[in-house]
């Protein structure tokens, strides 16, 4: 069933590797769109077998009105000397939603990175012409790629600028072991629901010390 237009206007889809290598690039994404205010969506918050893995992306990326793909990892194999390209089958469901969809599937806005602007045109070329972003295999890059791929795409005015964002999640980051046993957790083995809740404290917690430094006449640290 899909979802409401707040909650498909609120998501944000991430196709991107799972592998160790790319861990902290994602959780500087993760962290980037909800302190934008939006809600991640990954094929990791939903663990049922009893689902057709690419019948559950394809209903991920119909309730997300906006969606990342992240084409950096499309080396051959190691064991049988082949590309990996679920991302681009991915970043082609997202376009075909957007471009033959129905009304709110065609509002869909998409962001596509790469570690370097114009790699893709080595494998991908029939993408020439959309605006590539890349991130150098550096957080700081993804952050600044998404917040603004978040802004000018969803007009808001209220997003904190990429710096700051940047210089909240490496407090973030700071803090997460002291979230996370406070909760009983495990700071290097939390799923990923667990790391989006640890997020949602620290932004809450955040926020009540902000507002209470101001009625103090503090300025919050």
């Amino acid at each position: 069933m899909a979802v409401s237009l707040k909650q498909y206007d609120e998501s944000v889809f991430i196709n991107c590797p799972f592998d160790r290598d790319y861990s902290a690039l994602f959780d500087a994404i993760v962290f980037t769109i909800m302190d934008c205010g939006f809600r991640p969506v990954s094929a990791r918050e939903r663990m049922n077998s009893a689902e057709v893995r690419l019948d559950k992306i394809i209903n991920l990326i119909r309730d997300s009105r906006y969606s990342i793909h992240d084409l950096s990892r499309t080396e051959a194999d190691e064991k049988y000397s082949l590309p990996r390209f679920n991302m681009p089958l991915e970043l082609g469901i997202a376009l075909g939603c957007a471009k033959f969809g129905s009304a709110r599937q065609r509002r869909k806005s998409v962001l596509i990175l790469d570690r370097r602007q114009f790699r893709y045109q080595k494998f991908v070329s029939d993408i020439s012409g959309q605006d590539i972003k890349e991130h150098k295999n550096r957080p700081s890059f993804a952050i600044e790629a998404v917040r603004n791929f978040l802004r000018t795409e969803s007009g808001l005015t209220d997003i904190h600028g990429w710096e700051y964002i940047g210089d909240r999640y490496r407090k973030f980051k700071r803090d997460l072991p002291v979230i996370a046993r406070v909760g009983h957790l495990n700071p290097s083995k939390l799923t990923y629901v667990d790391y989006c809740e640890m997020i949602k404290r620290w932004l809450d917690l955040t926020l009540e010390a902000e507002m209470l430094a101001k009625r103090r006449g503090h300025p919050p640290t």
